[in-house]
């Protein structure tokens, strides 16, 4: 594997689940993998759990691991092609991607969308731009539109906890103050479409997420029909798709409640904004497996890297 960039990466979902778990059981056992290779871990963005775990994952490796966050310790980096430069960035891309390049041997970026232009977005151009103009390996650690360490880590806790051989997983969409991107319901969407359970989605109307991505996944606007016999409930709030980046409905009664789920599992990226996505009783339930979910955060990261390592 060449690049990390989305969930059609994974090439079988079960097998690259049950390395993930045997690396989970002894996570050192390729200490010396790593030895001598350097990942580059770039952040437009504000992250916790991505950051550690992936750093974490590298380590694990034997890997060293150089941190920036480009936004604020870098030059204003240009994307755009034939751009005359006399405005507020300083570095192209082109020079950008072949410097970093030259210091290590995996990237691993991340950078969210604009939520304002959804061409631009869906053209993944900052993602892109570093897979075109960098020589070296590139990890997605959540882009415009998707987010598959996080899809893949999901299918780990799925796996790990299901109470059945075929659960039904329902991903529904919560109330939120913010407007919020669409990466982790993408690449969860994604994820669940490659695994063997009965997946269904729900949220508000004017909330579906994109068509492309969803496909023939059943889609309920009524949020009790959808959860009923549930066995594990994904909840992530996102902006509207089709008026994009739009708050259309801030519904508190979309809210997950211990009585909406019953002994179904919850599950959520993180971080999660209590009493207005999930209630205390829930989040802090036995059933909740947040903190599980996080933990899976860098075998996933750290199956990847293992998987491009290998082929360097």
């Amino acid at each position: 594997m060449k690049n990390f960039t989305s969930i059609d990466d994974i090439d079988n979902i079960e097998s690259w689940i049950q390395e993930a778990r045997e690396i989970k059981a002894n996570p050192l056992k390729n200490k010396k993998l790593g030895k001598h290779k350097t990942l580059g871990l770039l952040f437009f963005n504000s992250s916790l759990r991505t950051r550690l775990s992936t750093q974490k994952a590298a380590l694990n490796l034997g890997m060293h691991a150089i941190v920036m966050n480009v936004s604020g310790d870098a030059w204003g980096i240009e994307f755009g092609d034939g751009t005359i430069m006399n405005g507020n960035t300083a570095e192209h891309i082109k020079e950008a991607a072949a410097v970093v390049s030259q210091y290590c041997d995996v990237i691993a970026v991340r950078a969210f969308p604009t939520l304002i232009d959804k061409e631009k977005d869906e053209s993944e151009q900052v993602l892109k731009s570093f897979v075109k103009y960098a020589s070296i390996p590139i990890v997605n650690m959540e882009s415009a539109t998707g987010h598959p360490l996080q899809g893949f880590t999901d299918a780990i806790t799925i796996t790990e906890n299901s109470p059945k051989k075929r659960p039904k997983v329902v991903l529904s969409w919560a109330p939120h103050v913010k407007s919020l991107p669409h990466a982790v319901g993408n690449s969860f969407v994604q994820a669940m479409q490659k695994m063997d359970v009965e997946f269904v989605i729900t949220n508000p109307e004017g909330y579906n997420l994109n068509p492309e991505i969803t496909k023939k996944t059943p889609i309920y606007h009524n949020q009790k029909e959808a959860l009923k016999d549930a066995d594990f409930v994904y909840t992530k709030n996102w902006s509207s798709y089709d008026d994009y980046g739009k708050i259309l409905n801030t519904d508190p009664n979309w809210m997950i409640t211990k009585e909406k789920i019953g002994n179904a599992k919850f599950m959520h990226c993180l971080p999660v904004r209590r009493n207005v996505v999930v209630e205390d009783a829930v989040l802090d339930s036995e059933n909740s497996l947040v903190i599980q979910q996080a933990n899976n955060r860098t075998f996933a990261a750290q199956l990847v890297l293992k998987k491009i390592l290998e082929n360097l």
